[in-house]
């Protein structure tokens, strides 16, 4: 079960990646990387910042130490000079814990300072580094554009697109239902000639082909008994044909006979 769990999750973790890498646009992943770096930048400047208002907190406290030194050693004078003796051992004591406060703050003031001029030093080098990668950033974006432009250009030229290639199956399909159709047209045609269709025209209602050749042969017979009936009447083939003839030839030499005698 275990096995069946990890390979599941390999499966969807490829799923997720390769969804991820069709989502993913260059040019803003790597704008977002940079607009992180210059949030980067301004943190470490508003850390510079905080350190330098820190430590001039600080010196204003040494300004005020310093001060107030000078105010205890003028007291202590004054109260000794005064012969208040004990008074200006009070002055000179308050002195002395100034004096180890004045050198506390001279130790955190160095600190300080040291630790702004590494977050100056730091601040510049990522300030060169997010400059450089942005102008990378740009040269990256600029060849990808026109990467993708000639991509698309290609694809285009060549039919390998996606939407070409729809257009092409579209073209295909086109051209094999018209071959299709041209072949079908002739086949028609070829049967046609040969007489392979029947004529449904030159049949009557509730007719099929028996029909039609039963009463072809009908029809013809009737012709032929019709032909010989007239060849009985016009005497053609019958009995005596021949005499009818000559009868015929020789009606006008008997005519010529009479008119001669007459004559």
């Amino acid at each position: 079960m275990a096995g069946l769990t990890g390979r599941m999750s390999t499966v969807v973790k490829a799923k997720v990646s390769k969804l991820l890498d069709r989502a993913e646009d260059p040019a803003e992943t790597l704008d977002y990387s940079y607009q992180k770096q210059v949030e980067q930048l301004q943190n470490v400047k508003k850390g510079i910042a905080d350190v330098v208002t820190a430590k001039k907190r600080l010196q204003l406290q040494e300004t005020t130490l310093q001060q107030q030194l000078v105010k205890l050693d003028t007291q202590a004078r004054q109260a000794l000079a005064s012969g208040q003796e004990d008074l200006a051992r009070q002055a000179l004591e308050r002195k002395n814990v100034a004096q180890t406060e004045l050198q506390s703050l001279d130790t955190q003031v160095a600190e300080l300072e040291e630790q702004q001029q590494k977050l100056t030093d730091s601040e510049q080098k990522l300030r060169a580094k997010i400059e450089s990668f942005r102008t990378k950033k740009e040269v990256i974006k600029a060849q990808y554009s026109a990467a993708e432009a000639q991509v698309r250009i290609s694809e285009a030229a060549t039919g390998v697109g996606e939407q070409m290639a729809d257009v092409g199956l579209a073209m295909q399909r086109a051209v094999d239902k018209t071959e299709n159709m041209k072949a079908r047209a002739d086949a028609v045609q070829e049967l046609e000639a040969a007489g392979t269709f029947e004529d449904i025209t030159a049949l009557g209602p509730g007719e099929d082909d028996i029909d039609r050749q039963l009463k072809s042969l009908s029809s013809k017979s009737a012709v032929d008994d019709d032909l010989e009936k007239l060849k009985s009447e016009i005497g053609q083939g019958a009995p005596g044909a021949g005499a009818l003839g000559a009868g015929a030839e020789a009606a006008p030499p008997a005519g010529g006979s009479g008119a001669e005698q007459s004559s």
